[in-house]
């Protein structure tokens, strides 16, 4: 292992002659233009992961209404692709299965969406998606948002066969809490998780949540005290970063880090050669024996 190599302060001088002082412009000049291209790269590597998202976005939001069952089973797992889709279903509420999804923000302000099983009697696929299970799946529907738990115009659905339009949403993990009583109101949760949903309501069940856009027969209108219609949900996720920008941008950043590696190597060999010792190894020169100071180094050929 080389040792450290220790200098005298008069010997930094060497640092402010010219040449060395033109190969530590350059050198700056070059990190700082190879990291300003990497910025760039990875500026465009956002921009064009957001410019996805929002073309992906869009393809869901002009996708015409689709059964449900043409898209997802009920007890199948919910592709991530079909997260946001418009469908359809038509059934019966169950109202003694109601609940309240508490701690939920609509407009600034916290209060509880309206969750009501639907047990499915078609789903676009005339009964296929649970030809093989139990009976009739049930689907959760998110009818809308409401201020005070026990909102009695909020919870009313409509009676009979009802046929029920939204978006598509995965499942919510389970908090794990205990929500507390809700005396005259429906039960609270913390969670629209079907898994633990079908505890109460049966199955078979699909596994995400419809959040509401329109219902045949309508329900409460929000203006005459029904729940409020929630805004479309946010798509998470798109496709990442984009990959050849962002490879780019980390080749721009070694580039950077090299030019400013060039110049120290070069200059711990001026260094070296300053004090008298041999450069380097791989220095790409001899080494250069200085005279003592005070000594005459004579004239070449001649003794001194």
């Amino acid at each position: 292992m080389p040792e450290p190599l220790t200098v005298r302060p008069s010997t930094w001088r060497a640092l402010l002659r010219p040449r060395m002082l033109l190969l530590l412009v350059i050198a700056l000049t070059a990190a700082a233009l190879c990291a300003r291209l990497g910025l760039w790269q990875w500026h465009r590597a956002l921009e064009r992961s957001a410019a996805a998202e929002r073309h992906a976005v869009a393809e869901v939001a002009a996708a015409g209404p689709v059964g449900l069952g043409s898209l997802v089973a009920p007890q199948s797992p919910m592709p991530g692709d079909d997260v946001g889709r418009t469908v359809w279903a038509r059934g019966t509420y169950e109202a003694s299965g109601q609940r309240l999804v508490r701690g939920r923000a609509l407009d600034g302000e916290v209060g509880y969406l309206v969750l009501t099983p639907l047990r499915v009697a078609d789903d676009g696929t005339g009964g296929d998606s649970w030809a093989d299970l139990s009976g009739q799946p049930v689907l959760a529907v998110v009818r809308g948002w409401v201020a005070a738990p026990s909102d009695a115009p909020g919870l009313a659905v409509p009676a009979g066969e009802v046929q029920v339009t939204g978006w598509l949403q995965s499942a919510e993990a389970t908090s794990g809490q205990v929500a507390p009583d809700n005396p005259g109101g429906p039960p609270l949760t913390d969670a629209i998780a079907p898994s633990a949903l079908v505890n109460d309501w049966g199955g078979p069940i699909w596994d995400g949540y419809l959040v509401l856009t329109a219902s045949d027969p309508a329900q409460v209108a929000a203006s005459d005290g029904g729940p409020a219609a929630l805004p479309r949900p946010v798509i998470e996720g798109g496709s990442g970063l984009n990959l050849q920008s962002l490879f780019y941008a980390i080749e721009w950043a070694v580039f950077a880090l090299f030019a400013l590696a060039f110049y120290v190597r070069l200059a711990r060999d001026e260094l070296a050669v300053e004090r008298g010792a041999p450069a380097p190894p791989g220095s790409g020169g001899p080494p250069v024996v200085r005279p003592p100071r005070g000594q005459d180094a004579g004239i070449a050929g001649l003794p001194g």
